[in-house]
């Protein structure tokens, strides 16, 4: 998904336009994390434990990586951190249901 803005930051030529292309890029972003979550849902068929799904090592190491990218975005690697954790957690919450949810649809194997 390209996200196309009608101005950029120096042709805005109010706060108007600014929030009008801060809109655009929110719901760019909102719609990105939508399909995150597609992604961490589809996950939950190739796991075999709540463990796998917790995965607490893939954690701190994508919550490292995040903060390597905010920093060469110039921004606070911390709020990064902070925004991607309590995302995560939300998603590995999501996630552990619907794993659950397989797993009681499934019958064992014999």
């Amino acid at each position: 998904m390209e996200v196309i803005n009608r101005l950029s930051p120096e042709q805005c030529a109010g706060m108007e336009n600014i929030r009008d292309e801060i809109d655009r890029l929110d719901q760019a972003v909102i719609k990105l994390l939508g399909r995150r979550f597609q992604y961490v849902q589809a996950a939950a068929q190739f796991k075999t434990s709540e463990t796998a799904v917790r995965a607490p090592e893939r954690f701190q190491a994508m919550l490292s990586r995040r903060r390597e990218w905010a920093a060469a975005e110039g921004l606070s690697p911390d709020a990064i951190e902070n925004l991607y954790s309590d995302l995560v957690n939300h998603f590995i919450a999501e996630e552990i249901t619907h794993w659950q949810s397989q797993q009681t649809a499934s019958p064992p194997q014999a």
